[in-house]
């Protein structure tokens, strides 16, 4: 009996945590400068099949801006922008940081047993280069013990914040 008390424990705990994953794209060899400024682009509102999730991209957005104001004191949100070359047209320094949802899957998992996932593809470029000095996929799925409340941008902050503290 004692045994499986601890095995159901065993299997209830690990419903009870969210998961992380990051995938790289590509990698650099450096670390990014704490001086320069930091411009974040606003993705395109995330979807699952036909459904569009409002706002999921003025929610990453602001993940990344939250991950990112650790480390530098210029750290600007452009909502007008999606990609590099609004960036660039609208700020001529510092690093640019380009999210994107691949995925945004919202779920009634404590009904459904089936957990909320995100995918969201991170791109740093510089002010001179085309091709990003870091790009990475950061992907989370939600934990199967939830009791309601869980969203997809609930599992935005702790993976963003760990990528971009490994920049620096």
């Amino acid at each position: 009996m004692h045994k499986l008390s601890i095995v159901l424990i065993s299997i209830l705990a690990t419903g009870c945590t969210a998961k992380y994953a990051q995938q790289d794209v590509s990698v650099s060899q450096g670390k990014l400068d704490r001086q320069m400024p930091i411009t974040i682009a606003t993705p395109a509102d995330g979807r699952y099949e036909t459904k569009p999730y409002p706002a999921s991209g003025v929610m990453t957005a602001a993940a990344v801006k939250a991950a990112f104001s650790h480390y530098s004191n210029r750290v600007t949100v452009m909502e007008s922008c999606r990609e590099l070359s609004c960036l660039k047209q609208h700020s001529s320094s510092g690093y640019y940081v380009v999210p994107e949802i691949l995925h945004w899957e919202d779920r009634a998992t404590e009904w459904s047993g089936i957990p909320d996932k995100i995918e969201v593809k991170l791109a740093i470029y510089d002010t001179t280069g085309t091709e990003p000095l870091e790009s990475t996929i950061l992907s989370g799925k939600s934990k199967w013990a939830t009791f309601g409340g869980d969203h997809p941008q609930d599992l935005l902050d702790k993976p963003i914040a760990e990528y971009v503290r490994a920049q620096y």
